[in-house]
Formats: structure tokens, C-alpha cells, sequence
């Protein structure tokens, strides 16, 4: 008997799954996005899928994996684009969508299960006259655990800055995968342990996290001459602190073409805002938009953008949430048109950040076409880019990143599965410590965290 029949043996009950269809598809994510990572990952399967329902049928799990050495790649809705939920060692992918409870809501704070879905969250917290501070472009599949595990930042993010930020994320309560599994509650810095390590440091099961007073959140489009004004005209919004806005969002002219959906309200040769703004405030926002000559052609109410967004009713033949064009949707949107098209992940510091777009753009013309999701980090406006990219080589990407380094852009390499090469979105704290805590036997996501294992064999001699 394999240590894998022994490990099916122990999970007699639960909810298990080894059909070719169903594993494949657990064992993707978004990593096709990069032509780098797709035929380095593009066949890596698990030997089964388990899916529990409550915490102690993931207690079971975590124990049988550890007594038979099987590794496991915790799963939420799989929306990463670096292969974080690709099984690198075969094993169990353990899809946490099913613990999706809310612990509690109140004003200003909300604990919910890793694998509640963030859209869900919001209708939740809307009852509570709450909602989440920021989620990512694709908060109708991704769950809470996989953006604490994988993700950065998104819509919100104009305003509340990005899941590491001191004070983003409360609490986390984690499981170790050992034969007799424990629950570590991390709060404060502590947090940062398993904040964005790609689910090798144990096993998220709750996240607490401050929530924001609902708003009720117009959508507008706004063309303009060209990236530089609407770029200027972002950096504007951003500063006016008094406009309660939730998302920022500038694009190159070049990007028309590929948000097919959106055809009606762009214009060919123009560049284009895509903007959340508190509906009350409207108005007062579109004296800045005609400050800076720039044209509104399209609005949609709050009512109508919330029923979109939560599904209560269609578009009426409108596009979807605005905000699913922007951020790494934009390359979706992209590759639907031209397979070929990649993308980077680039952040422009202040002060200069508007200085560094215009050398960008012109440095990168014929191969990256900009767009811009701006953030306000630590208290500075900073220019957030995942921009497309014409993909012709590895070297090419690497010498983008490169030169834009050199001129001062901060680059995060997309293009490759290792958490310690994930450049400005590596975290600073104690993550390959805190695996031999909570993973003793190096069976979570295997292959994703180097280094720890040599250390961990130093320790133990």
C-alpha cells in the first residue's frame, strides 16, 4: 500500500477527487498569463483533490499528510498568475472554497474562513453597512486566504494601500500540518510570517481584517488626449483627499483595441480613465475631469454598478464592473485578442512617479503599453503598472526589467514560481523560520520556498 492509499484510507468520508478533468483544473491557475511559466508548469497535476467542509475535517488533512509525507498545495479560487496553487510534487490540492463562513461582522472589522469568496464577503459585510476596504479585479472567484496568500493589491487600493500594509490585515489564524495539527493565532507584524508566501508556511483557516463604511460607488469613463494628461489628471484625483474614491485606473491609447466591451465609450488615439468615485460626489469630480480637458463617455449610477457587480441584475447591455478591466484583467481582456501578448509588474515611486511614466513610455514604446492603477501607500501617491507586453523573449522581458530598474522603476518579476524571486512583493519577516514551525516536514507547496530546507537540516544538527 502506497502512502497514498494509506492517506485515502484516512480520509475515508470526506469529500475526495481523482478524475483526470477535476484534478487538472485544481491544479491551475493563471500562470499561462506568462509565456515563462507555461511550459515550465503546463502538466504539473496533484494525485487527488479533498475538499473539507469544516476545520476539523482540514484537521484530518493536515494530519494524515503529515504521519504519510504527502505534500498538498492549498487552493482558494485560484486566480494567482505565478503558479502558487500549481502541485510542483503531485499530492493533494486541498480547495478551501467550502470553509467560507463569516466569524463575525461589526462596524469597522469582519473575520471570515479562508475560503470565503470576496464577492460574497461584500454582500455579506453590505447588510452590516460595511464593505472590504480592497479587493482584487477578480473578487467574483478569488477567496480571502488566496489574496492574504498571493495577492497585493486592487480596487480600493487608490485609498487603502496593499494587503501588507500595517493595519490591512488583523489577524490570521493558521494550521500546522503536523500529525497533531495546532492553530496559531498571528496578529500585528506577526501576521506578515504568511502574508504573501504562496501557502508554504501552514494553513490559513481565518482571516480578520478591517472593513470600511459602505459606499455607494458611481462608475465613469473619461478619455483624453494622451497617457501623459491622463496621467496627470489620475495623480490629481488621488491628491484630492476630500473625493472618496475606489479606484484609479489610466490606459494607453494603444489598449483600445482589446476591451472589446468597452468599445462604445473609448476613442481610437485616445487615452482612457476607468474611475470609481463616491456617487454624491460626482459631480464635483467631473469639474477636475474638465480641468484637465478631459471627456466623460460613459457613467453608470451606484445602484445600477452594485446590482451589476453583485449579479442582481444584468448590464442592460452595458459592460460588466468597470473595475474588471483594469488591474491583471486588462491582460485577460488582452490575451483574449493576441495569445501572444504577456505582461510585467512595475511600481513608479514618488515623488517622481509621473516623471518615470513619461520616460517608461517613451523608453518602451514599441513593446509595452502602459496601464496605471494608482495607489497611495504610506501616505505617498505611487503608479502601480501591469502593463502589456508584446512578447517576444525571456531576455527580452529580463532586459525590460533591467533597464527600468536602473532608471529607478521598481520591477517584480511575474514570470517565475519561486517566492524568493518575487522582487519588491517579497516580504520582510521570518517566513523561512516560521515553515519549520508550521510545516516541519517541508510538505506545503514544495518547490516554491528555497533555502529553508538547508537551513532547517543546520538547525537540527
Amino acid at each position: 500500500m502506497t502512502a497514498l492509499d494509506r492517506l485515502r484510507a484516512d480520509l475515508a468520508g470526506l469529500s475526495i477527487a481523482d478524475d483526470a478533468a477535476t484534478v487538472r483544473m485544481a491544479s491551475r491557475d493563471f500562470f499561462w498569463f506568462s509565456p515563462v511559466l507555461k511550459p515550465e508548469l503546463e502538466g504539473k497535476v496533484a494525485d487527488l483533490v479533498v475538499t473539507p467542509t469544516t476545520k476539523d475535517e482540514l484537521r484530518r488533512i493536515a494530519s494524515a499528510c503529515a504521519r504519510h509525507r504527502v505534500p498538498l498545495v492549498i487552493r482558494g479560487g485560484g486566480t494567482g498568475n505565478y503558479g502558487q496553487a500549481v502541485p510542483l510534487a503531485g499530492g493533494v490540492v486541498v480547495d478551501m472554497r467550502k470553509l467560507d463562513r463569516m466569524v463575525f461582522a461589526k462596524r469597522g472589522a469582519a473575520r471570515f474562513e479562508a475560503g470565503a469568496n470576496m464577492l460574497d464577503m461584500d454582500k455579506l459585510l453590505d447588510g452590516h453597512g460595511q464593505e472590504l476596504r480592497f479587493h482584487p479585479s477578480t473578487r467574483a472567484q478569488a477567496t480571502i486566504g488566496g489574496f492574504v496568500a498571493g495577492g497585493a493589491g486592487g480596487i480600493g487600493s487608490c485609498t487603502w494601500g496593499q494587503i501588507d500594509n500595517l493595519g490591512a490585515v488583523t489577524a490570521l489564524e493558521v494550521m500546522t500540518v503536523e500529525a497533531e495539527p495546532r492553530l496559531i493565532e498571528l496578529r500585528g507584524r506577526e501576521i506578515l510570517k504568511v502574508m504573501h508566501a504562496y501557502g508554504v508556511n501552514g494553513i490559513i483557516t481565518e482571516v480578520e481584517i478591517p472593513t470600511a463604511p459602505a459606499h455607494d460607488w458611481a462608475e465613469r469613463i473619461v478619455t483624453f488626449d494622451n497617457l501623459t494628461a491622463a496621467a496627470r489628471f489620475g495623480q490629481a484625483f488621488m491628491e484630492c483627499d476630500a473625493l472618496a474614491k475606489k479606484l484609479v485606473s489610466i490606459h494607453d491609447p494603444r489598449i483600445v483595441p482589446y476591451l472589446r466591451r468597452l468599445a462604445p465609450y473609448l476613442e481610437e488615439g485616445r487615452a482612457f480613465a476607468v474611475l470609481m468615485i463616491s456617487e454624491p460626489q460626482a459631480d464635483t469630480l467631473e469639474l477636475l475631469i474638465a480641468d484637465h480637458k478631459g471627456k466623460v463617455t460613459f457613467r453608470r449610477s451606484a445602484e445600477e454598478a452594485k446590482a451589476v457587480a453583485f449579479g442582481t441584475h444584468k448590464s442592460r447591455g452595458g459592460p460588466g464592473p468597470l473595475y474588471e478591466y483594469t488591474w491583471n484583467h486588462t491582460t485577460l481582456h488582452a490575451l483574449k485578442m493576441e495569445p501572444t501578448i504577456t505582461y510585467l509588474q512595475l511600481r513608479f515611486p514618488a515623488p517622481n512617479n509621473l516623471d518615470l511614466v513619461a520616460w517608461a513610455e517613451k523608453e518602451f514604446h514599441e513593446d509595452v503599453y502602459f496601464h496605471l492603477e494608482f495607489q497611495r501607500r504610506e501616505g505617498k501617491v505611487i503608479t502601480s503598472s501591469l502593463p502589456i507586453v508584446k512578447f517576444t523573449t525571456a531576455e527580452r522581458l529580463d532586459e525590460i526589467m533591467a533597464v527600468a530598474a536602473k532608471a529607478g522603476v521598481q520591477p517584480s518579476n511575474p514570470h517565475t514560481y519561486v517566492l524568493n524571486n518575487a522582487g519588491w512583493k517579497r516580504i520582510d519577516a521570518p517566513q523561512p523560520e516560521f515553515k519549520r514551525l508550521a510545516d516541519p516536514h517541508g510538505l506545503m507547496n514544495p518547490g516554491k520556498l528555497l533555502g529553508w530546507e538547508a537551513a532547517g537540516q543546520e538547525a537540527a544538527e
